[in-house]
């Protein structure tokens, strides 16, 4: 079974034609086959669309989120409803082409755990394009796994590699990067991209950015998610040393040259003292709030309001 889950906001006016492609691709597949859309709170009609989809074909499958809670969001409600053993997600907006799917799966089925996309030859413009290859560069070299396009939504999963893999944030630009570090193997092919067909893009230049800082925050999670204490342990170290060093010196002026006049360095002295012991304070306090969490109820980012074509739906009610 093969599940294709795409999380949608405000495509009213790709939700049809989309359906139409995916049909012209999937009446070729031999395996089983699901399409689930996930309506991120969506406020023009396409949920309408989409249930009309769906009523229509029980291999199509709805979820209809309360709010807009985000991509990711949107995407573990798809996720943990599918039922397929390989997973693939991929935009609602058309300019993921449904018959590259066919070569996911291929490659795939070669051995590896992540087949991800890279739109070679991208019809965005010229700044987007810019921005994405330098993010794309900067992701590369701080995380080690080295792709030529981290943003492309149109991928390829096995399914176990999601098992004990929560998502929050936005964490979807990384998936194949948590999996990475968890040792999987990763490859990439180029893949077919389209100029958006109908709809307004939801890319602006702060998106960037905001992937940048992401990349960032997920990497010092991924080493000290489990062990903050050796964060601020460090930081801690650091300021007693600093500590130290500028009571030697404060000490050398009092009782070598015999001057008590008072100079910054008492202050820093004070400062890094202070600092020390709140940085080993919250270490670890850190360490007791990570234990908590550990210990913890799972809790999901997103309501369902209505589902369409499960046989089966638990709704839980929780952030």
């Amino acid at each position: 079974m093969i599940s294709i889950i795409i999380p949608f906001y405000n495509e009213v006016g790709n939700i049809e034609l989309l359906y139409r492609r995916l049909q012209e691709t999937l009446n070729f597949f031999d395996e089983g086959y699901e399409v689930i859309f996930v309506d991120d709170g969506s406020k023009d009609g396409s949920f309408e669309v989409a249930k009309n989809i769906a009523l229509s074909n029980n291999a199509i499958k709805l979820i209809q989120l309360r709010r807009n809670y985000g991509q990711t969001a949107a995407l573990q409600a798809g996720i943990e409803k599918s039922i397929g053993e390989i997973i693939i997600p991929m935009d609602a907006d058309l300019q993921n082409d449904p018959s590259d799917i066919q070569a996911l799966i291929k490659k795939l089925r070669e051995g590896f755990d992540v087949v991800s996309g890279w739109r070679k030859d991208r019809k965005d413009g010229f700044v987007r394009t810019l921005l994405s290859r330098v993010a794309n560069c900067l992701i590369s070299r701080i995380s080690g796994l080295n792709l030529h396009d981290h943003g492309c939504s149109l991928k390829a999963y096995r399914r176990e590699n999601f098992e004990g893999l929560r998502l929050y944030g936005e964490i979807h630009r990384f998936i194949p990067l948590l999996i990475y570090w968890n040792g999987a193997s990763i490859t990439e092919i180029i893949i077919t991209h389209h100029g958006r067909h109908s709809g307004k893009s939801k890319y602006n230049l702060m998106r960037t950015f905001k992937v940048i800082l992401d990349m960032i925050t997920h990497n010092f999670l991924s080493n000290y998610y489990t062990k903050p204490n050796y964060v601020f342990g460090a930081f801690g170290f650091l300021s007693g040393f600093l500590s130290i060093l500028t009571f030697c010196i404060v000490s050398y002026r009092v009782l070598i040259l015999k001057s008590l006049e008072a100079t910054p360095m008492v202050f820093l002295w004070i400062l890094f003292s202070i600092a020390s012991m709140l940085f080993f304070l919250m270490g670890l306090l850190a360490e007791m709030l990570t234990r908590i969490y550990f210990d913890s109820e799972e809790r999901k980012p997103y309501r369902i309001r209505e589902t369409v074509n499960f046989d089966q739906m638990e709704e839980k009610d929780t952030i």
